[in-house]
Formats: structure tokens, C-alpha cells, sequence
């Protein structure tokens, strides 16, 4: 069995704010070395709990498990270019192979075409509309992961945050996040998953009223 990381390893951001501070250290002459790591819920491959978006909702340590591990499907969206919608119709004819209960993972390969360092990833991004997300929802999937920042509002929020946002404009958590979608964002390596599907699984921390938690990603492949 191959096991294929799938996780952005976590680093300084202009997006995120991500410290280490050494507390303890070999150099220092300490029996332990200790660090403390600060950062967001929702830096680099992360998942998002309910709570993230729909009020009065579970937090990251009350989600089963399982939500987050299982079969799970590759879809081929690597024809898109910049700002390239993944739409329902897209889906329809590259998604076939999703079953209910799958973990569905979106691959467009844009992490491999352009740094997630740098602005470009945000501003030109293929994204996911709303009749995608239906399409999801009506195949019944638990959980989808994204290697593209999901929603076209996003570059709004980090580069123009003064523009007007309704719920609606996240459209992913509008529509996933009741109907019990789970979502991963920021996924990376897809392009390195051999077959169309493989076992999955994204982890995260058990933190008492988080919203999110980063996790280590990785598919599973005989």
C-alpha cells in the first residue's frame, strides 16, 4: 500500500498568521526541545466544522470520525484555466464514478500551476458554483475536498474586504454545510493519486469549540 500526502505544509503566509516560538532547546543547553505553534483553524489543508458557518452548530471535537475518512473519488477537472468554473453539468459528465457516501475530491492541479504563496493563487482560481454543489448534494456524498480555494468570494475577502458579502456568496458552506457535507480545503498532490479511487483520510484535531482544524491529508492506494 502507497500512502500519498496530500497536505501544504504549514509556513509563514501573507493570508495567515503562523508563529513558532522555540520554548525549549537543544542548542540552549535543555534536556527538551519544546515549541508552541500558533495559527489559524483554517491555514493550509484544514477542514471546517459546521459551527465555521451555520450558527449553534457542532465544533470540530463533536464530528464523528468517520466523516472524514473512506473511499474516495478523484474527479479530473484539470482542463480548467483561471477563474474556470466547476459546474454541475462538469461534474455530470466527470463524476460518474462518485457514489453515495464517497469523499470526493476536486482535482483542477492548480496548486501545480501556481504557488499558493503568491496572490495569483487567490485572484484566478477556478472555483465552485452553486449547481456543483446541487449536484453533490443530490449524489449524497459525506465530505468533498477542493485543491482550489472553493468559493469565488474568497478573493474578495482577503484582497477587497470592504465589498459587501451576503451567505449566499460562500457558496460551498451555503449549500454543503446543511445538507451534512463535510468539506477539506486546500488539498494538494492529487495529480499523484494513480487511480480514479483510493481510501482517504483528513484528520483533525479533537479542539473543544473549534470551528476547524488543520489536518494531514493522505490517500491510500494498493
Amino acid at each position: 500500500m502507497r500512502v500519498i500526502d496530500l497536505s501544504f505544509p504549514i509556513k509563514k503566509h501573507f493570508r495567515w498568521n503562523v508563529e513558532m516560538e522555540v520554548r525549549g532547546s537543544h542548542a540552549k543547553g535543555d534536556v527538551f526541545q519544546s515549541a508552541i505553534v500558533t495559527l489559524p483553524c483554517h491555514a493550509y489543508t484544514h477542514v471546517d466544522a459546521p459551527a465555521h458557518f451555520l450558527p449553534a452548530a457542532r465544533h470540530i471535537a463533536q464530528m464523528p470520525v468517520d466523516q472524514w475518512v473512506g473511499d474516495a473519488v478523484v474527479v479530473d477537472l484539470t482542463h480548467l484555466r483561471d477563474n474556470g468554473a466547476v459546474t454541475g453539468p462538469e461534474l455530470e459528465q466527470r463524476a460518474q464514478h462518485a457514489r453515495g457516501g464517497d469523499i470526493v475530491l476536486l482535482r483542477t492541479d492548480w496548486p501545480r500551476r501556481v504557488s499558493i504563496d503568491t496572490e495569483r493563487f487567490w485572484t484566478h482560481a477556478p472555483y465552485t458554483d452553486a449547481t456543483a454543489c446541487h449536484w453533490l448534494v443530490r449524489r449524497r456524498v459525506k465530505a468533498v475536498g477542493y485543491d482550489y480555494p472553493p468559493d469565488y468570494c474568497i478573493r474578495d475577502m482577503i484582497f477587497n474586504p470592504d465589498k459587501p458579502l451576503t451567505r449566499e456568496d460562500s457558496t460551498t458552506h451555503f449549500i454543503l454545510f446543511p445538507a451534512g457535507i463535510a468539506v477539506i480545503e486546500y488539498l494538494t498532490n492529487l495529480h499523484e493519486i494513480p487511480k480514479p479511487r483510493c481510501r482517504f483520510a483528513a484528520l483533525p484535531l479533537s479542539i473543544t469549540g473549534a470551528d476547524g482544524s488543520p489536518v494531514r491529508a493522505v490517500a491510500f492506494v494498493d
